[in-house]
């Protein structure tokens, strides 16, 4: 049924796309040839015919279309009737050529996957330390990153309110080669749940002892009461010594370094958020967009990102 009604409305809406594109046609076509005057004799009295628009005594005649842009302009419509004959226009009809922007996309890459998978498989065989000092390569790698990529984390890597940064050492899943393959391959999800739960005066002193960790906390005493509480609810993730756990995606929170923190908003009040609502994060797999090649070369540029020892290639 809904495949009926779906067939239903496609054929309507193409109907009236049909009638509306031809009824626009033959009627700009009717009203030039309606209009079209063709006596450019002067009347008896030698008067030349007005249109009877006026102003300041100055009148406008009613003169012929030059023959050359009324002809020009029955091209245009000749030229209109036969594109949408050639080429789909009409609704569901395709064209008398059977041209469609699907199969033009899809040869486009065709002949550019074969144009660059030599490219591609060279660089493949190259491991992933090696090609992110290689500068030919990063330029090629750095293309795909700001198609992909950039989006999220920015065309400088440097990420943003949720998003990582790509160009420092801080690394929820690892930032060795094959754990930058695997998160660029199969994506990533993490989840911290609320915790608003535990009610304001627990969240207030975990967010102190959360902030002491970075030398940062406001309130001693309010901290030492949290990291009992950090003991008992966020130990089995973010560990003892809250550097966190990379096979979970837990961030390491001893640092001064935060994931989620709005622009303009005090770290302090991005962790009271974060422990009130919890987040959600979610790196989608990118192999089925750009292929086991492109991802290899992306891994090495975002390993090349955050390598700092002079042998970053760009």
């Amino acid at each position: 049924m809904t495949a009926y009604w779906s067939d239903a409305l496609s054929g309507f809406w193409s109907g009236w796309i049909i009638i509306i594109t031809l009824g626009s046609i033959a009627f700009a076509f009717w009203l030039l040839v309606a209009n079209r005057k063709t006596d450019t004799q002067p009347k008896a009295d030698g008067q030349v015919s007005t249109t009877g628009h006026g102003a300041d005594g100055i009148e406008e005649y009613d003169n012929p279309l030059p023959r050359w842009w009324f002809f020009l302009y029955i091209a245009t419509v000749i030229f209109a009737l036969t594109y949408l004959v050639l080429y789909p226009g009409l609704g569901n009809f395709t064209g008398l050529l059977g041209w469609t922007q699907e199969d033009q996309w899809e040869q486009e890459v065709a002949d550019a996957e074969a144009r660059y998978a030599p490219i591609f498989e060279r660089y493949q065989q190259i491991p992933i330390p090696e090609l992110s000092r290689d500068s030919d390569a990063m330029q090629v790698a750095e293309r795909i990153f700001l198609n992909n990529c950039a989006i999220c984390h920015g065309s400088n890597a440097k990420g943003g309110n949720g998003f990582p940064n790509l160009t420092d050492d801080d690394w929820l899943y690892g930032g060795q080669p094959e754990q930058i393959v695997t998160t660029l391959t199969q994506g990533r999800r993490g989840m911290m749940p609320p915790w608003k739960q535990l009610g304001e005066d627990n969240i207030e002193n975990l967010t102190q002892y959360l902030l002491s960790l970075s030398g940062s906390a406001d309130d001693e005493q309010k901290a030492q009461q949290g990291k009992t509480l950090y003991t008992s609810t966020c130990i089995g993730c973010h560990g003892p010594d809250a550097t966190g756990n990379q096979a979970l995606g837990a961030p390491n929170l001893s640092d001064d370094i935060w994931l989620y923190r709005a622009p303009g908003q005090s770290v302090a009040d991005s962790v009271r958020q974060t422990l009130n609502e919890g987040r959600k994060g979610h790196m989608p797999a990118q192999a089925a967009y750009i292929g086991e090649q492109r991802v290899h070369l992306v891994a090495a540029y975002v390993y090349g990102l955050s390598r700092h020892d002079g042998q970053q290639a760009h």
